[in-house]
């Protein structure tokens, strides 16, 4: 399963112009690379428990993370400031 999603543009990028695309591996991880390249950016590897627990649709749910990622990341890129609405709790 691969599915392509425009990088996000902008003056600053690190990828101005190339496409990434989500990779579901033989083993099941599932990887954020560039298009043109077989180096993954970000892998996700959900366990047996979580892929239960999400009844099977771990490639929807990591489709959406990897989204919301790269819009992240072209935000910060074009200098818009991250967001403090209180404490970032992160674990």
């Amino acid at each position: 399963m691969t599915d392509i999603i425009p990088a996000f543009r902008g003056e600053q990028t690190f990828m101005p112009t190339s496409f990434l695309e989500i990779v579901e591996l033989p083993d099941g991880r599932i990887e954020l690379r560039r298009a043109e390249d077989e180096g993954s950016l970000v892998t996700l590897d959900f366990s047996e428990d979580a892929k239960v627990f999400l009844q099977g649709q771990h490639v929807e749910v990591a489709k959406a993370m990897l989204s919301v990622g790269v819009q992240m990341a072209g935000r910060l890129a074009e200098g818009e400031p991250e967001k403090d609405d209180g404490p970032r709790i992160l674990h």
